[in-house]
């Protein structure tokens, strides 16, 4: 796979490089690389984010598989105390309102028994990376257990916990996705953005 010249490359870590066979296409969103692997024509297309970039143009990259944009991964902060479940769950959906996520996200207060509780993080899979630095950076703690992935959220659904409370979290957008003709158009292009 032969890349283009990228000029500012720094800006396009956390962007997508797009295989598509006969050329590649540097600078996707998730939500565009979402819409293509989802359609019939670009299926089969390779998929890369790009996880650093230096100042002379290179990039590291990392595939990622193409399965990964239609599922969901989480985060799930467990607590046996109601009361503090439901600080957990207003201290995450405050930082999320003062620190926009990486992306869009749910996050819900969920009651298993009387001795369990969930403060629940709910993202697009491919937002994996991004989401566990987000958590760092704004600095959530919690005191009980703790843990994420696809499966765990595949178990959340299966166990049909009672949500108590429900809030939807949208990220701050510094790049407008394409959709439709536009991106279609974008397909045919070395550098998207």
């Amino acid at each position: 796979m032969k890349l283009p010249g990228i000029k500012n490359p720094d800006k396009y870590v956390d962007l997508y490089v797009v295989d598509f066979g006969d050329h590649s296409g540097v600078g996707f969103t998730a939500d565009e690389v979402a819409e293509l692997v989802e359609s019939e024509k670009f299926k089969d297309v390779k998929v890369y984010r790009i996880y650093k970039a230096y100042l002379d143009g290179r990039m590291e990259l990392k595939g990622v598989p193409n399965g990964i944009f239609e599922l969901e991964a989480g985060m799930f902060f467990y607590e046996s105390d109601e009361t503090i479940a439901r600080g957990d769950y207003k201290r995450l959906t405050d930082c999320a309102v003062k620190t926009a996520p990486p992306g869009r996200a749910k996050v819900h207060l969920a009651k298993y028994n009387d001795e369990k509780f969930a403060t629940v993080l709910i993202f697009p899979a491919e937002y994996n990376d991004q989401f566990g630095r987000w958590l760092l950076d704004i600095d959530y703690k919690t005191q009980g257990a703790a843990e994420g992935g696809i499966e765990a959220v595949k178990r959340y659904y299966a166990d049909k916990p009672e949500i108590l409370e429900r809030y939807q979290l949208f990220e701050q957008r510094q790049i407008e996705s394409l959709t439709g003709a536009e991106l279609l158009a974008a397909t045919k292009t070395a550098v998207v953005r």
